[in-house]
């Protein structure tokens, strides 16, 4: 919910309005980039670049367990491909990811038809599933992972032009592709889905796929139909998987997903009438889905990794990552219940 800002003292506004001015030429810094095929050429050259191998990420994991994202200088990783005897060249596929606040350009590379173990061994970390190894990234570190992986995936699958059939071309920042013959640009697309946790006001409802770890419950989640409105979307979602009413709509943020295939997720809160709570499940798209206290749902987040939950044994529930918008609304949820607005 947007609020209004208060007005602030002249040494913080100073700042502000420095940060402003550094964003704004960082983002204008970028968008050069995307469009001048020279300056993206020498951003490479002196930026850093983070690896892929089919898509996985290489990450170096500390003594802690956690998984940092290693970026490597250009120079540095032309002499690891060389040594791999890789024309060094192939640095220069590197697709544009961003740039730091010190105007730093990011790049990424997937290195597949590289040997995995051998890069392992020349950049002193591994090649690990996307998946997971979300659950030990750093925070601001998982943006920039799942970015890289859905940018490289695009250009894997849309090397032709679904009109003429013809290869298509690539810009240096990877922001694009041409089919030449015909003058079509295509840019890397996400899919709209819809995420929602649905409440009765006193409890909220979770449910899980059967492709979810064990125990692991979530808000409920659907893909945009053809000319749907995001609120169309989620009331109807609601009501195809659990068979509930939605009653009103509030939106809480966005996040981009990498999975299936690059998703933007737009996460809302619903609430259904207390007296219309009985669920039935649609077992064709869900596993299980059920309604759970304040009590339950504070000893979900308090779980800062995953449970080992063995087979003989009811599972531990627990909810998404701290990085999940989904975490973010059942915290929401929480701190609702915790402190309900009074409407003052």
């Amino acid at each position: 919910m947007l609020r209004c800002l208060r007005v602030l003292p002249a040494r913080v506004t100073r700042n502000f309005s420095r940060w402003c001015s550094n964003y704004v030429a960082r983002m204008r810094f970028i968008n050069r980039l995307k469009e001048d095929e020279g300056a993206c050429l020498t951003a490479l050259e002196s930026g850093d670049v983070f690896l892929y191998h089919t898509l996985a990420p290489l990450l170096r994991k500390t003594q802690q367990g956690v998984f940092q994202l290693p970026l490597l200088p250009f120079k540095d990783l032309e002499g690891i491909l060389n040594r791999l005897g890789k024309d060094g060249s192939m640095v220069k596929d590197s697709v544009l990811i961003t740039c730091t606040e010190q105007n730093r350009a990011l790049f990424c590379l997937d290195v597949g038809e590289l040997d995995q173990q051998a890069v392992e061994k020349e950049c002193g970390g591994n090649f690990v599933d996307l998946r997971k190894a979300f659950f030990t990234l750093r925070g601001e570190e998982a943006p920039l992972v799942a970015r890289g992986q859905a940018l490289l995936r695009w250009h894997q699958g849309n090397g032709f032009c679904s009109a003429s059939g013809k290869p298509t071309t690539r810009n240096q920042a990877g922001s694009q592709r041409v089919c030449h013959s015909n003058g079509l640009v295509y840019y890397p697309k996400m899919s709209p889905v819809i995420i929602t946790l649905v409440s009765d006001g006193k409890r909220c409802l979770l449910a899980r796929q059967a492709s979810f770890p064990r125990g692991m419950f979530s808000a409920l989640a659907g893909f945009c139909d053809m000319g749907e409105t995001l609120e169309e979307t989620l009331r109807r979602e609601v009501a195809e998987e659990v068979g509930l009413e939605v009653v009103s709509v509030r939106y809480s943020g966005s996040q981009h997903w990498p999975f299936p295939q690059s998703s933007f997720m737009v996460a809302c809160h619903a609430t259904v009438s207390p007296g219309n709570t009985q669920v039935d499940v649609d077992h064709e798209e869900l596993e299980e889905a059920r309604w759970f206290t304040l009590e339950e749902i504070r000893a979900a987040l308090k779980l800062r990794t995953p449970p080992r939950n063995p087979r003989d044994q009811p599972p531990t529930i627990w909810v998404p990552p701290s990085y999940a918008i989904a975490h973010k609304l059942i915290r929401e949820w929480v701190d609702d219940q915790e402190h309900p607005y009074d409407g003052k």
